[in-house]
């Protein structure tokens, strides 16, 4: 598993599906340098069973994200009709109509490639055939990435471990105080606590009084 952190992010341009019903051919995260944080989120295909839950979560918090200039964008290995096909199912169906935010289709596995969270692999064979091991789809992966395109934080969950969206906007948090307060989060830390400064001194005070 490759470590992104402090790494600029991987760049692509693929099609997707945004505001829940319009197939575009070259959907990009450079849009948002600049300009907003990114989440990033992996899933494994549309149509499952996690997967609906852990979209409508998201979407559920959008505010929330919004709230904190974050753009929310979800990828899966599917096809952007795949894609809009399930935005067109409703909820109670298994479906994930009402998401707005962008669904990637990273249809030729190069996202998931470069990001490392594709669970299979390629190989050549005793035969010199190209095969696979593994399922080509991607892990449960999620990527903060900064306005200045550099991702400061990952997390990587196997197929039937579903997300806690909560722990995102906590890290989102945690980023914006560190940048605005020059000071660092501690273990278990909230919106609304103190942090602590980057020095033995700032450690011992803040361990006296917690």
């Amino acid at each position: 598993m490759a470590v992104l952190v402090g790494k600029k992010a991987p760049s692509f341009n693929s099609a997707a599906v945004i505001d829940g019903d319009e197939i575009v051919e070259d959907f990009s995260l450079d849009q948002y340098i600049g300009k907003k944080n990114v989440v990033l989120f992996f899933y494994p295909k549309d149509f499952t069973f996690v997967c609906p839950t852990e979209l409508h979560a998201f979407q559920e918090q959008l505010k929330e994200f919004e709230d904190r200039d974050t753009q929310v964008v979800a990828v899966s290995t599917d096809t952007e009709q795949s894609h809009w096909g399930w935005l067109q199912m409703s909820k109670d169906d298994g479906g994930i109509k009402g998401i707005t935010y962008p669904v990637v289709a990273d249809t030729n596995k190069t996202i998931s490639y470069n990001y490392d969270v594709l669970a299979g692999d390629f190989y050549y064979d005793e035969d010199d055939q190209l095969a696979t091991s593994g399922e080509m789809v991607a892990y449960r992966g999620l990527f903060l990435i900064d306005k200045e395109g550099v991702v400061r934080h990952q997390l990587v969950n196997d197929m039937p471990l579903g997300r806690n969206v909560k722990e995102a906007l906590r890290m989102i948090d945690a980023l914006q105080f560190f940048e605005e307060n020059g000071e660092v989060c501690p273990a278990n830390w909230e919106q609304g606590k103190s942090g602590m400064k980057d020095t033995h001194e700032g450690v011992a005070d803040y361990l006296s009084k917690n």
